[in-house]
């Protein structure tokens, strides 16, 4: 298969995508989530993946 899509299934793709998008944001918004409390989500979910990494050592020169 060579890597060219043609036009009219790159524009069926695309619409594809925006639709999935569309109901998911419907879907939320059924479920009564609110913009703040997805941002609530997401910023918990950082700091729960920020405590579970741990930092590269430092690079220490040979001497």
């Amino acid at each position: 298969m060579n890597g060219v899509i043609p036009r009219e299934q790159a524009f069926a793709n695309a619409r594809r995508v925006l639709d999935a998008a569309r109901q998911r944001r419907d879907r939320d918004r059924a479920a009564g989530r609110l913009a703040p409390e997805v941002e609530l989500l997401l910023r918990r979910l950082e700091r729960q993946q920020r405590t579970e990494q741990r930092p590269a050592p430092a690079y220490r020169p040979a001497a």
